[in-house]
């Protein structure tokens, strides 16, 4: 077997035709088709449906995919890096995050990148939206959350620990609560509360759920920050976000919540460029430090 039509086929299902893998791999369609060909003879199976009434990966086509992916990316990555060697990475890396990426210390992680790797351009993308990576040239996201693109690479952070937090004001005025249940004599800021209703459910010192009732409800943790600045309540916060503000105190500080989990995420595993590795390995290095350091605290 020619293991070259391996990292064929997987740049066909990664670009959904002969004609776009040609084209991104810069040789004719006609070494594509005869590559494919070549594979599906070896294997004795049929990977990619040709016919005009149908065409598509096949059953088999995408169990191979899957279990050949990682190890295509990782030659190829592996080629690419030591191609690179004797020559700092160069280029732009295009990522794409969410705006209160910021309160992640990523203005400052953008400065220690260039330092180290001056020849790297970065064009930043912040959006709350779920942005295609494949379809808007984006060769990194930064996201929270389960991820439901199955066909995207992730590579896990940690998560964002959330903790109980109000301004100072606010607490000379209402008083500090000392145990879960005094929560109910107080104002509550929710995160994406239902009727004015949620659950907040605590991971330390120990499982622990509670049934609260807010006076408002917002969907966005910068959002949730300012009002919380202002005196409005008591109510969840990212950790990492809260350590950006000396205006927030932390209230119960022994209860601890488990957010979501974060992730650098890449549309494909085949051939990284060397700018790319390097800078998806320096941001992954310095999330995690951030995150656990906040999870300390």
């Amino acid at each position: 077997m020619d293991f070259n039509d391996l990292a064929l086929f997987a740049r066909v299902v990664e670009h959904g035709s002969f004609t776009s893998a040609a084209k991104a791999m810069s040789i004719p369609k006609s070494s594509v088709t005869r590559g494919i060909a070549r594979l599906e003879r070896e294997l004795g199976v049929r990977l990619i449906q040709r016919t005009t009434r149908q065409r598509g990966i096949t059953d088999a086509g995408r169990d191979l995919y899957e279990r050949v992916r990682g190890a295509v990316g990782a030659l190829e990555e592996a080629t690419e890096a030591v191609r690179e060697q004797g020559r700092d990475p160069r280029g732009v890396v295009r990522i794409t995050a969410n705006p209160d990426a910021s309160m992640m210390g990523v203005p400052q992680m953008l400065v220690d990148l260039h330092a180290k790797y001056p020849a790297i351009a970065i064009e930043l993308v912040l959006t709350s939206r779920v942005v295609d990576l494949v379809a808007e040239g984006i060769d990194l996201g930064i996201r929270a959350g389960n991820l439901v693109d199955s066909s995207l690479i992730a590579k896990k952070v940690g998560s964002s620990g959330l903790a109980l937090f109000a301004a100072k004001p606010y607490l000379k005025k209402r008083g500090r609560p000392k145990k879960l249940a005094e929560l109910a004599e107080h104002d509550l800021v929710l995160f994406r509360g239902r009727h004015a209703r949620a659950t907040w459910k605590f991971d330390r010192p120990r499982e622990a759920a509670l049934d609260v009732v807010g006076v408002a409800s917002v969907d966005d943790y910068l959002f949730m920050t300012r009002t919380l600045e202002a005196g409005l309540g008591i109510g969840p916060l990212p950790t990492f976000m809260a350590a950006q503000t000396p205006l927030l105190e932390r209230v119960l500080p022994e209860y601890f919540m488990t957010g979501a989990p974060v992730s650098i995420v890449m549309p494909s595993a085949s051939f990284v460029p060397a700018r790319v590795a390097a800078v998806r390995d320096f941001l992954h290095a310095q999330l995690t430090e951030v995150l656990n350091s906040c999870d300390r605290r």
